[in-house]
């Protein structure tokens, strides 16, 4: 199956543009995502057709969002024939996932993400988690690292802990740069990120657990006692069995939510 017959399209850097051109890795994303004619797909950042071309082929409903103008022409070109797709021409940095989830399917969200909006991009689909049953990304493999990542490694930070707390994660395989047109300076890698059906957590207050933890890793060399100072005290976090002479990337999530809760309570 190919994606759109099409002239040329230029990347462009400002959109992190890199087109996916290996069809072993797209077999092998498509793969992993599993798509099915009831399912309701959400393809962010489409380009020019790679995914879409076997996403649409699946019967699939497919709302796809695709911030660069020029690549609408031929994404409509080539996909609206079919019933069940929709384009929508707008950044998806603040884009109403929401108003895609109103008949009460849950929305599977797809997309090979830049750099430069994968981050808040994340934060923004885990805050509208219960509208989404999963989540497959291409990243580049240092925030694939940095999503999966463990207590007491280079990677354990804010990203990590409050993805993890809503979803399990999944590194899925690496995605070497000769995959792409043109070819990044980096490796890529394809992430599966599935919402907690019942989370372990029930009681504890997101909006506060993400304010401890970006004040835990706000100066990453300091210790708890100072980062933390004015949202609970060294006893407090004795109290916890948690040493306030202790960095941030040695606490696991759980430690986290005991400080959240003990703030809380």
């Amino acid at each position: 199956m190919q994606a759109m017959n099409r002239p040329p399209h230029r990347a462009r850097k400002r959109f992190g543009q890199n087109f996916l051109r290996d069809d072993g890795v797209i077999d092998r994303i498509i793969a992993a995502i599993a798509p099915r004619s009831d399912d309701h797909l959400v393809e962010i950042g489409p380009g020019q057709g790679a995914l879409t071309a076997y996403l649409s082929a699946s019967g699939c409903t497919l709302d796809v969002i695709e911030l660069d103008r020029d690549l609408v022409p031929g994404l409509l070109a080539a996909f609206s024939v079919n019933p069940r797709f929709r384009l929508h021409s707008a950044d998806a940095l603040s884009f109403d996932f929401a108003s895609l989830a109103a008949g009460g399917t849950p929305l599977r969200v797809v997309g090979n993400l830049p750099y430069n909006i994968s981050t808040p991009l994340i934060f923004r689909l885990l805050e509208q988690v219960e509208l989404i049953r999963d989540m497959h990304f291409m990243l580049q493999l240092e925030v694939v690292e940095r999503l999966a990542a463990t207590p007491g490694s280079r990677h354990w930070g804010r990203l990590g802990i409050m993805t993890q707390f809503y979803c399990e994660v999944e590194q899925l395989f690496v995605v070497p740069p000769e995959a792409f047109s043109p070819r990044p300076r980096v490796q890529s890698a394809i992430v599966r990120l599935s919402p907690r059906a019942d989370s372990p957590w029930p009681d504890c207050d997101p909006g506060l657990l993400r304010q401890v933890v970006q004040s835990a890793f706000g100066q990453r060399r300091k210790t708890l006692r100072n980062n933390l100072k004015g949202l609970i005290d060294t006893a407090g976090l004795e109290r916890l069995g948690i040493d306030p002479g202790a960095r941030a990337e040695s606490l696991a999530l759980s430690q986290f939510i005991e400080i959240t809760a003990a703030i809380h309570g």
